[in-house]
């Protein structure tokens, strides 16, 4: 399959929709990593803190698939925003990945009690200028978080990732990305155990294109100008989720499923101005 690429405001690009990895570990994550590779993914979404960052990289060893083909994506745990942590954890990713360097980087989460986001940020900027990183960018930021950063450093991200599924739909978060030109990237896309499958607005679609619910979904994302990163262990499901780049969905289906979301629509609670992880 032939993935279509999202531009990013730094002049890179990224493929369209990527592999979650999290919860696998050990060999299960090198296994379903290898299998994702193969069926076509090219955009690999591992963190510190999902402790896989050895398995994603035996992965990358084991596809054979050339490293300039593959963008793998990191993440910062909060532990680690001071300046100089943040240099030494990035160095400990890439030895723990076995790579030169990491496509994209993220700040996992704010931590706005800790209030370090932007110095982690600062080191993200010079860790980009070494070469250590190609992008950079945030993951659970609000505006409020973004504008921080941006104005003390005058870099905007690359990227912020953020829970985002038809019950929580970000509709005011993505006008800013959109505002700031900054790409919309989604953890849990399809909601996991909540996941619409069986709503009309998402059943509809399925049925009259001929695809699965999880499909519809994922191309309302699309729609959305959104960056889906779904996780599976399951090659013909892998397979499954990327293929959705040959129909579109009409505008009030998007309209339609954009609706389901709801004030209380997140999965867990993390709300990124009280949720925190170390």
């Amino acid at each position: 399959m032939t993935t279509p690429t999202c531009e990013l405001n730094d002049g890179r690009s990224l493929p369209a929709l990527g592999f979650g990895t999290y919860p696998l570990q050990g060999s299960d994550a090198v296994a379903a990593t290898v299998s994702a590779i193969e069926v076509g993914y090219r955009l690999l979404d591992t963190a510190v803190n999902y402790e896989n960052e050895a398995a994603v990289g035996e992965a990358v060893r084991r596809s054979g698939v050339p490293r300039e083909e593959l963008f793998v994506t990191s993440k910062l745990p909060g532990r680690h925003h001071s300046y100089e942590d943040t240099i030494a954890s990035t160095g400990a990713s890439l030895d723990r990945l076995g790579l030169d360097y990491l496509d994209l980087h993220l700040i996992h989460w704010p931590n706005p009690s800790v209030g370090q986001y932007a110095e982690a940020w600062r080191a993200l900027v010079e860790l980009r200028e070494r070469g250590l990183v190609r992008s950079i960018g945030v993951s659970n930021f609000t505006r409020a978080h973004l504008e921080r950063v941006i104005d003390e450093t005058g870099v905007v991200p690359a990227v912020n990732q953020v829970e985002l599924h038809p019950a929580f739909p970000q509709v005011e978060l993505r006008a800013v990305h959109a505002e700031l030109g900054i790409l919309t990237e989604a953890w849990s896309p399809l909601g996991k155990r909540a996941a619409p499958y069986g709503e009309p607005a998402v059943a509809g679609p399925a049925a009259r294109l001929g695809v699965t619910p999880a499909q519809v979904i994922l191309r309302w994302h699309v729609e959305l100008g959104s960056l889906p990163i779904p996780k599976s262990a399951t090659a013909s499901r892998q397979a499954e989720n990327l293929d959705v780049f040959g129909f579109s969905l009409l505008p009030e289906e998007v309209t339609a499923i954009t609706a389901l979301g709801r004030p209380d629509g997140r999965l867990f609670g993390g709300d990124p101005d009280h949720h925190e992880e170390m």
